[in-house]
């Protein structure tokens, strides 16, 4: 289906979308957010690895605010500016996280040996 848009209006007859089709739309946009967050997050995991060897700070927030700049540089709409920050604040805030846990030795690079509390278990 076409959705309507200023340079397909004249162009291509109007299709338009009910419910459903928006909601597969949706679906499939979150397939994508998904998959290109999970690369996010191996970024994230390799940043971390190389601020651990390098003994450098998780939080940076001059870098923060060059992601902030840039995904507003990049909005063109309808999200507010604000609202976008709002989301990235969150994702880098998630991907901090990921970095911590990166920058802490694990066991088993530390040398010693692994317990049943290390085995990655969850209750």
């Amino acid at each position: 289906m076409t959705e309507p848009t200023a340079e397909n209006s004249k162009a291509e007859p109007l299709i338009f979308m009910d419910i459903e089709d928006w909601r597969k739309k949706i679906d499939e946009l979150d397939r994508k957010l998904v998959a290109l967050l999970s690369e996010r997050a191996r970024a994230a995991v390799e940043i971390g690895k190389l601020k651990r060897n390098a003994d450098l700070p998780v939080y940076e927030p001059d870098r923060e605010r060059i992601v902030f700049e840039n995904v507003q540089e990049a909005n063109c709409g309808p999200l507010p500016g604000r609202d976008l920050v709002r989301i990235y604040e969150r994702i880098i805030d998630v991907m901090r996280n990921i970095q911590k846990e990166e920058i802490v030795v694990k066991p088993a690079e530390a040398g010693e040996p692994e317990t049943e509390f290390d085995s990655g278990v969850k209750d």
